[in-house]
């Protein structure tokens, strides 16, 4: 610890930490840019000057080691000189084009300009003009707008791991701008945008459509993949009009994927918003009556032996429930949620969770990859993976096809061989683990579909138990799904009771006729053509692949349309 004096007070503090964060950590309000918690220092921006005592010149706060006795000033006249001065320098090329700007009332340039700016210039030269970037079809670029922060050079290249931004130039005339004017090409550009201090980057799917303090915020949780992460939906009216990152350090610190962030288009897209019933091959819209009609009628016909049902991947604990209980009610024990066929036990909890927690990737020292690319099915968990191994003494083996994963790691084998050879002790990677004090293994979803997904964990499992990775509070045997609906359905027990079928047993007795009725809940992975004759009820909200095969056709909300449960991979 160390003690600084600030405007007359004195403070006890880390002194770990730079001169800014002590003094955020004590409750002053220090204006900043280009300092972001999540990235290296950058000093560009120089807006968080202070004075310290003895100092020649005001300091930026970001850069300045805290040293024991130091004499801070954060409201002096030469402080807030100093921070004008900086101010009127940022808004000399500055366009002044609020009205249009999609940033205008959540800018932080806006914000500071109303403490620290003039009401008027005394530049009379002719303003800076910087050409548009092209960064692809999500971001939105007005470079002249760009106050030089580089918070989305330092994201690319130390979270997203694609080193696809940079600068170009120097002084006045520097430029951001991506290589040979490619796209983007990360799982997490869009995040470039909530970092971007002022308005030269920006949703390009959002631009124009509305006002920050038009929108209605609810707080909410991602659907798109298994990892669960904290989301903020703003919409207007009925409509949704973006989704954006809320913090939540456990699990997707302040990152959301790309998938997560700009899905919520196809809301307004196919949507389903009545029930039809087939007649003469062909879907006509019908009553809710009738719809309830036709299901009692084929219930009836074909008995609670002749029913299943299928949860897709995006069902909530609520829904599918209700359905489990109604099927049970008919007689039926043929349901499941795990549409891809992950050969997992429902009966042991632990086999099918991220048991070690998201956050705990933070402190592993090796890591084993079991058929798992988390870069495109868990991209927040990627980076959260990247970020370990950027800080050393973590080494990454990965079983299975070879990708880029953002990361340096040995590829040990591509089968099951290797898998089974690394399980023995027979494997130069065998040491690396041994040798770790909390080793981690991540099972992927590719792995629990195959034929011999049971016995590939069974492999995974013995692994897990020779490298000590469980352990007195310690779990690294981890398994990564990509639906949201997977845990919850598996800890609700929407999976075959005794004598009951899973999906691939459902689809096979379907095509043969043995089962004459399924109840597909949002589920549209499957391969329709084998269900044969077999008279599918479809419940869900968007006209997919299942709704194309449906005989009856049960309209349903959107996960951001009502109140429900999800459990993410951790449990």
């Amino acid at each position: 610890m160390a003690t600084i004096t600030v405007d007359g007070s004195e403070y006890e503090v880390d002194g770990r930490l730079t001169l800014f964060q002590a003094l955020q950590s004590i409750g002053k309000e220090v204006p900043h840019f280009c300092f972001h918690e999540r990235l290296s220092i950058a000093g560009n921006c120089r807006m968080c000057l202070v004075e310290v005592e003895k100092a020649p010149k005001p300091v930026a706060s970001c850069a300045q080691p805290i040293m024991d006795g130091m004499v801070v000033f954060t409201d002096s006249e030469k402080t807030i000189k100093a921070r004008k001065g900086v101010m009127e320098f940022l808004l000399i090329n500055h366009p002044l084009d609020c009205p249009i700007c999609d940033q205008g009332g959540e800018c932080d340039l806006q914000d500071q300009a109303m403490a620290y700016g003039h009401d008027r210039t005394r530049f009379e030269e002719n303003k800076r003009a910087v050409h548009d970037k092209e960064m692809g079809p999500l971001v939105k670029t007005i470079m002249t707008r760009c106050i030089h922060c580089t918070r989305c050079i330092r994201f690319a290249e130390e979270v997203a791991g694609v080193e696809e931004i940079g600068a170009l130039h120097r002084g006045e005339h520097m430029e951001i701008a991506t290589y040979l004017e490619r796209s983007l090409t990360s799982e997490l550009s869009g995040n470039v945008i909530d970092l971007c201090p002022v308005g030269a980057l920006t949703s390009k799917p959002y631009a124009f459509t509305a006002r920050s303090w038009e929108l209605r915020k609810t707080e909410s949780v991602d659907v798109m993949d298994a990892v669960g992460s904290s989301i903020r939906v703003d919409s207007r009216g009925a409509e949704v009009m973006r989704v954006l990152p809320r913090l939540n350090d456990d699990i997707n610190e302040e990152w959301i994927s790309d998938k997560t962030r700009f899905a919520c288009d196809g809301l307004k897209r196919q949507r389903l918003d009545r029930p039809y019933v087939r007649r003469d091959g062909r879907l006509e819209p019908a009553s809710w009556p009738e719809a309830f009609a036709a299901i009692a009628d084929k219930v009836a016909e074909t008995g609670g032996a002749g029913m299943a049902a299928i949860a897709g991947d995006q069902a909530d604990c609520e829904a599918m429930i209700a359905l489990k209980d109604l099927f049970a009610a008919c007689g039926s024990g043929h349901i499941d949620c795990r549409q891809d066929g992950a050969k997992v036990d429902p009966a042991v909890r632990a086999s099918y969770l991220f048991n070690s927690g998201i956050a705990g990737i933070d402190t592993a020292d090796a890591l084993l990859l079991i058929g798992a690319n988390p870069r495109i099915e868990a991209a927040v968990l990627n980076a959260r993976i990247r970020r370990r191994w950027r800080a050393g003494g973590f080494r990454i083996g990965l079983i299975g096809e070879a990708a880029d994963l953002t990361y340096r790691y040995d590829h040990l084998g591509g089968g099951a061989e290797t898998l089974a050879a690394l399980a023995g002790g027979d494997h130069s990677f065998a040491k690396v683990l041994e040798d770790a004090e909390r080793p981690m293994l991540i099972v992927g979803p590719g792995v629990l579909a195959r034929e011999d997904g049971a016995a590939m964990l069974g492999l995974a499992r013995a692994a897990a138990e020779r490298f000590g990775m469980v352990g007195d509070g310690w779990n690294g045997f981890n398994v990564l799904h990509t639906a949201a609906s997977r845990v919850g359905g598996l800890d609700l027990g929407f999976a075959p009771g005794p004598g009951g079928r899973d999906t691939g047993a459902i689809l096979e007795d379907a095509g043969k006729g043995g089962i004459g009725l399924v109840w597909l809940l949002g589920a549209d992975e499957i391969d329709m053509d084998r269900l044969g004759n077999a008279f599918v009820v479809y419940q869900g909200h968007h006209g997919d692949a299942g709704a194309s095969r449906a005989d009856v056709i049960l309209p349903g909300a959107a996960y951001t349309e009502k109140s429900a449960t999800y459990v993410n991979v951790e449990g």
